[in-house]
């Protein structure tokens, strides 16, 4: 749908959110990211434990559709984005470098911009402005914000109005994931749902305490969710 629908000026950006566990602990605590999630164009579900909810609640779903598996998806074919133009806003220079290099490798480097914003960056209006104009300026069809949640949905949320009508996809590290820089996880411990468990084996000072947080808080809203009975 992102290759094939080319979004008109009044469109507007049209925002692609990914929501896991640490999205809904987040969705409870922070209200520019729920704001940004209420004008999302398209929700997937991306975490399991949201998947097997939303089936134990009856929710029609089509199946999970992760992050990783989109940017993955994107890049595998360069020939399909010979007539799209890529904008990445990317967390660091090895991540830069490796899209640099992708382009070029695949003849894209006219298409493609890469910009490294500063830590935190969502909260300096100064710099997200300058940011958002940089993006118009380019005139992207897609937008891959590649910094993580809230920072990517919040951006978009707030600037939305000086967002050039494009595709926003807020990844996380997928492209981290699909440009080899962060070995993914193997068939078999993605079958097993236990991808949460590689990631934190991977770097367990980083995701443990903050996936043991985002359980708790998915935890919490189930459970009110639950018990006001929502469909």
């Amino acid at each position: 749908m992102v290759l094939s629908t080319v979004c008109k000026p009044d469109d507007g950006v049209q925002l692609v959110v990914t929501p896991n566990i640490q999205h809904i602990s987040l969705l409870e605590k922070n209200e520019d990211f729920r704001r940004a999630y209420a004008s999302a164009r398209i929700v997937t579900c991306d975490g399991f434990p949201l998947y097997y909810y939303a089936r134990m609640r009856r929710v029609p779903i089509i199946g999970r559709v992760t992050g990783r598996g989109i940017v993955e998806a994107l890049l595998a074919d360069p020939a399909r984005l010979a007539s799209q133009r890529l904008f990445l806003v990317v967390p660091d220079q090895e991540t830069q470098n490796a899209v640099v290099s992708w382009a070029g490798r695949n003849g894209l480097t006219h298409a493609v911009r890469t910009i490294i914003p500063s830590c935190g960056f969502v909260d300096n209006d100064a710099e997200c402005r300058q940011l958002a104009h940089e993006i118009t300026q380019f005139a992207p069809t897609i937008l891959l914000l590649c910094v993580g949640a809230p920072q990517s949905e919040v951006f978009v949320g707030r600037y939305r109005a000086l967002l050039p009508a494009c595709w926003a996809l807020c990844i996380g590290q997928g492209v981290k994931v699909a440009l080899g820089l962060v070995r993914g996880a193997p068939r078999w411990v993605q079958a097993a749902n236990l991808e949460w468990l590689w990631r934190i084996l991977q770097e367990p000072r980083r995701l443990a305490w903050r996936y043991a947080v985002s359980a708790a808080g998915f935890l919490r809203a189930m459970c009110k969710d639950i018990a006001q009975g929502r469909t």
